[in-house]
């Protein structure tokens, strides 16, 4: 295990073509590469951002056939580093869609995947309303991914509001958290950064979070931002709200100096209710 590396989070604007998308990631990545990242991590729904059911099911791919899937592996072994997939919809069946996280090692291969568990049902003060249930199947399994420098636990979007998934990958031995994310606008200014800052801070570990960013073909707006925190809450880098990506250098001495500061993630206890 080496003690630092440079990690990259991809920010897109993606559309509900699935090739334009490979070849923006393509691009980036080759770029972010350039500037030292060891480790790239993509956003949620990178390869195909489609909200209607119809369209959904008639360009989700199952994971064996999945174009991108396949192009990221392609792109991580071409280059050698680790790449984080963000998160693919994955066709399971006629009505359900997995929306599944890939970890790929710098031979391409699949070294680790993940389901999101919460799904998105909200109805948003703005009028928006979202059923993620409606399409998709809810993972079960937690997933803590072996990397050379330390160990990740795996998370999508609205994950992020659920802290005991990440207390339980912290206790499992995760350094980094990563939240691939297509954060709505309106929900991103009220919490994004006050959430993964919290994440970090709560669990003493890194967080990784790339984002979509903009005005998407089917009328919805995300967020940007895409966060590196330190275990301390620090902001390392914020990717605003443009298409690109940013970079950190990542000390894996921070973590332990945080947990020698607060060791809360020893401190935890069993309680009940009178």
């Amino acid at each position: 295990m080496t003690d630092r590396f440079t990690v990259a989070c991809i920010q897109t604007n993606s559309t509900n073509e699935i090739e334009p998308n490979i070849r923006t990631v393509d691009e980036l990545v080759r770029v972010a590469v350039g500037d030292g990242a060891q480790l790239v991590l993509l956003p949620e729904v990178v390869s195909l951002l489609e909200q209607g059911s119809k369209n959904m099911f008639a360009r989700s791919r199952s994971q064996d056939d999945d174009p991108a899937l396949k192009a990221f592996q392609a792109l991580a072994a071409e280059l050698g580093i680790w790449l984080h997939t963000g998160s693919l919809p994955m066709k399971l069946s006629d009505t359900k869609i997995a929306n599944r996280s890939f970890v790929l090692n710098p031979a391409g291969e699949i070294a680790a995947w993940y389901d999101k568990i919460h799904m998105f049902d909200v109805d948003l003060p703005n009028g928006e309303t979202y059923r993620e249930s409606k399409n998709y199947q809810p993972g079960d399994r937690a997933v803590v991914a072996d990397l050379p420098w330390g160990k990740l636990g795996l998370s999508i979007c609205y994950d992020l509001r659920f802290p005991y998934l990440y207390r339980a990958l912290a206790h499992q031995g995760a350094d980094f958290l990563c939240v691939p994310a297509a954060f709505t606008k309106v929900t991103g200014e009220a919490h994004w950064h006050s959430l993964l800052q919290a994440r970090a801070i709560e669990n003493t570990c890194f967080v990784f979070a790339p984002a979509q960013t903009g005005k998407h073909d089917d009328g919805r707006s995300t967020y940007g931002h895409s966060l590196i925190v330190d275990p301390w809450g620090e902001v390392l880098a914020d990717g605003g709200t443009e298409v690109g990506y940013v970079t950190a250098d990542i000390d894996m001495a921070r973590v332990a100096e945080a947990r020698d500061r607060v060791p809360s993630i020893t401190h935890d206890r069993d309680f009940k209710f009178d």
